[in-house]
């Protein structure tokens, strides 16, 4: 099974390109096999909504996908990275029907956290309720309805299918080591811990990021996958100093930032923004330009001028293919004030020039590379998607079959992003060091060098035309695409 590799790994669903996990594996092979070096498999478990984010149980790989054997598969092949969501699981789990059928005599009646034991009163105050870093417009909570009739509040940060972990607990802690167990045990490389910040709550603070808790807890997460070999990375939308916090403690941290330092740059043919991010950026990181969320916006704070981010946001809707405002309203079952939702090959107008250049941009940024399987096969807005399910982040979140997937690899911007993929993944320099040359404001200059190896990208924003340059053999050329 093969362990992490600086080499791009791709972001998918194991239904997104093909039916299932046989099909991703035969698609990659065929196609992808020099551009791919691993897969995020998107959460495959049993699951009871959120597409996957709402786990039953993770012992077990949703038939309809597939098997562990499939999974298996896959990690002979490619680095994988599998999701556990630390901060919750399934209403329809044995673990919460159990607590609702016994209640205090359920083994599990310590895995959830009850309102009752939470807070002083039982309730929070308002000023408590107002200090929550929350996704509803509410104290964060369901009602459980117990078998006995009667009935209790638990919390709940996200949809009620997804309910609240009490991390803190002796039960919560044996529950997190058994299941991160079980993962380790099928060819995982990584394990991301989906929405950890959520997972350290403590009265009277905002129950997001709690320090040092959140330490204490990523330690407990280390410790158990440490005789495996398997590389942990925290997920989380919010300011950048967050991230470079988990840096400094030497985890991998995502760049959520880039995306939106790009869009900009790319609008309005200016880099300073960009090149101040690249600069000081973390060097032990995966880069991003679209997941299966949206274009992250919070995550931009503080990188670019307030006004700035607001003009970009707002320019998406009028430079974007068919990207409108009411995607990201309730009419589409989406209130997310963080992200807009697009592909962002859309977000860049379908424009082939404008999105080779970022995923060149991409590429030679400090950090191991993501592609999204839209992403992947530049994909544009699924409206057709997003209309029969009036669900704002489905807009990216096409289903490729076996026969479109055959069409969209001969598109020539496809091509030649694989081509930029397999060149990421096959030269020397991308294994040292980072470097920015001096330029106008319209361009940026990348230097990448690995002892007698070098790959220069010097690309101009106004015109979106870009050149890489490599040593081969002691010989300098220029990348054909």
């Amino acid at each position: 099974m093969k362990k992490l590799e600086n080499k791009v790994m791709l972001i998918t669903y194991s239904d997104s390109m093909g039916n299932n996990l046989q099909d991703l594996r035969s698609v990659l092979n065929r196609h992808f096999k020099k551009a791919i070096g691993g897969v995020h498999i998107l959460p495959f478990f049993p699951s009871s909504g959120d597409r996957g984010f709402a786990p039953v149980d993770y012992h077990k790989v949703d038939p309809a996908f597939g098997d562990w054997s499939d999974v298996e598969g896959l990690a002979e092949d490619y680095y994988l990275m599998f999701d556990y969501m630390i901060n919750h699981i399934s209403a329809q789990s044995e673990y919460y029907k159990d607590f609702l059928a016994k209640k205090d005599d359920s083994k599990y009646k310590d895995l959830f956290i009850r309102y009752k034991d939470f807070w002083e009163n039982g309730e929070p105050t308002e000023a408590e309720v107002d200090a929550i870093y929350k996704r509803k417009p509410r104290a964060p909570y369901v009602d459980a309805q117990f078998a006995d009739g009667t009935s209790e509040k638990v919390w709940c940060t996200f949809d009620e299918e997804q309910i609240d972990i009490n991390c803190k607990s002796d039960t919560a802690k044996a529950f997190i080591a058994d299941n991160l167990t079980t993962l380790c045990k099928h060819g995982v490389a990584m394990i991301r811990l989906d929405a950890f910040a959520y997972a350290t709550k403590k009265a009277g603070t905002s129950c997001f990021f709690i320090e040092p808790d959140v330490w204490e807890f990523l330690q407990d997460c280390e410790k158990v996958l440490e005789p495996y070999e398997v590389e942990l990375l925290p997920e989380i939308h919010e300011h950048y100093s967050m991230q470079m916090r988990i840096a400094q403690k030497d985890f991998y941290v995502y760049d959520f930032a880039l995306p939106m330092l790009l869009i900009h740059a790319l609008y309005y043919g200016k880099t300073q923004y960009l090149k101040h991010w690249l600069d000081i950026c973390p060097r032990k990181q995966f880069t991003t330009l679209d997941t299966h969320d949206g274009i992250g916006v919070v995550d931009v704070k503080d990188l670019l001028p307030d006004e700035e981010i607001e003009r970009t946001k707002e320019d998406i809707f009028q430079f974007g293919a068919n990207v409108k405002k009411i995607y990201n309203t309730a009419a589409y079952n989406n209130l997310d004030i963080y992200q807009v939702n697009c592909s962002y090959y859309s977000a860049l107008g379908d424009d082939d020039s404008a999105y080779l250049l970022a995923r060149a941009v991409q590429f030679f940024a400090p950090g191991i590379p993501q592609v999204y399987y839209v992403g992947l096969m530049a994909g544009k807005n699924d409206l057709k998607l997003l209309e029969e399910t009036k669900v704002g982040r489905n807009i990216n979140r096409h289903y490729y079959s076996l026969e479109e997937i055959e069409q969209e690899v001969q598109r020539p911007v496809v091509q030649q992003l694989i081509t930029l993929m397999e060149f990421r993944n096959t030269h020397p320099a991308f294994d040292g060091d980072f470097a920015m040359d001096t330029c106008t404001d319209t361009q940026l200059h990348i230097v990448r060098t690995n002892e007698k190896h070098r790959a220069e990208l010097l690309a101009d924003f106004r015109t979106k035309q870009f050149v890489i340059s490599y040593t081969e053999d002691g010989a300098t050329k220029q990348l054909q695409m």
